[in-house]
């Protein structure tokens, strides 16, 4: 799949990429509200014989606008695009989204995207979907728009759970802020995932007799502090279970930087510099500050057995949650 960063001026897309169905949105979660979406773009690339692509923004709007309150992503980038590519899409563009880009015009966003650009046959949206300076266009522009420059407009009503509440990227912010992960997981359609590098700590868990692989994940994240059952993924794409600590280590510490620490089950090697990911499965508990180290590995002891055992039954949810937290990535050698 292919991914473009740059704008249409520096790199002019590819002529079997042109003419294709585009799916607009910031699809951040790619949960089943934006997959209802989704899915329609893909059923009418199927059915035109014309590629799938996906038009996104980064960085995230909100967060242009708003920089000293930078917006918690659910997937950054590199992770949706992967979510969007396992859903079948030839090509994800991440338009750079900045305060100039916000004041073009509605109808320049149309003719120098959609039409001269993109050269889109069909566009799919939500109902909601608002563009262009002071966001001017709505739906009913879009589809004046769509008549006008000879591209089909497809609106997509909100995705209702089974209980009839909107599924929204917020809602599942607000569920991850509490620690509820397995609720969050039924929003998204798979595990919550998070990416970044591994870097070194101060190696008390090896101490301990539980060396972690930590990451630091960025400031914005409003993950509930705890401890999780979770499966890792290397860099080279294998999987294993293991359980993890999100916080600032009380026991230890005074006023850490949050970290994300994870006791990888059954590994030997270095992790150290890869970028590997995080799936997570079930919390088990809140963060707690012991009196001293003797309880603290206690207690680790008895989180091991309770992620082994919560891990042992899961099953995938879909296609997505079998990309992300099952199936070893091949490509990788995994």
């Amino acid at each position: 799949m292919t991914v473009f960063h740059r704008n249409e001026k520096k790199e002019p897309l590819p002529d079997a990429l042109k003419g294709g169905v585009v799916a607009i949105g910031n699809f951040d979660g790619v949960h089943r509200g934006h997959r209802s979406v989704l899915k329609k773009a893909l059923s009418l690339a199927k059915a035109r014989g014309v590629p799938a692509l996906v038009l996104t923004f980064e960085p995230h709007p909100r967060t242009v606008f708003q920089p000293d309150r930078p917006v918690y992503r659910l997937t950054p980038a590199p992770l949706k695009a992967r979510l969007l590519e396992a859903m079948g899409f030839r090509s994800v563009i991440e338009y750079p989204f900045d305060k100039e880009f916000s004041q073009r015009t509605a109808e320049e966003f149309v003719q120098s995207i959609l039409v001269q650009w993109l050269g889109a046959s069909a566009v799919v949206t939500g109902f909601d979907f608002h563009f262009g300076r002071g966001r001017e266009g709505g739906p009913a522009f879009l589809m004046a728009a769509g008549e006008r420059h000879g591209f089909a407009v497809t609106l997509v009503d909100a995705f209702r759970d089974e209980n009839a509440e909107v599924v929204s990227s917020s809602r599942i912010r607000d569920l991850l802020a509490e620690g509820d992960v397995a609720t969050s997981a039924g929003l998204l359609g798979y595990r919550y995932t998070v990416e970044a590098e591994v870097i070194g700590g101060e190696k008390l868990g090896r101490t301990l007799g539980f060396p972690t692989a930590n990451m630091q994940l960025p400031p914005e994240v409003e993950l509930k502090p705890g401890i999780y059952a979770v499966r890792f993924r290397t860099e080279d794409g294998k999987l294993y279970n293991g359980v993890a600590s999100y916080g600032r280590r009380p026991t230890v510490t005074e006023n850490g930087v949050p970290l994300l620490e994870t006791y990888v089950f059954d590994f030997a090697g270095d992790l150290y510099g890869q970028t590997c990911s995080v799936s997570f499965f079930g919390h088990l508990r809140d963060e707690l500050k012991f009196d001293g180290l003797d309880p603290l590995v206690a207690q680790i002891k008895r989180d091991d057995e309770e992620a082994r055992a919560l891990l042992s039954g899961v099953k995938p949810l879909g296609e997505l949650d079998m990309e992300i937290a099952f199936a070893p990535d091949a490509s990788k050698g995994g």
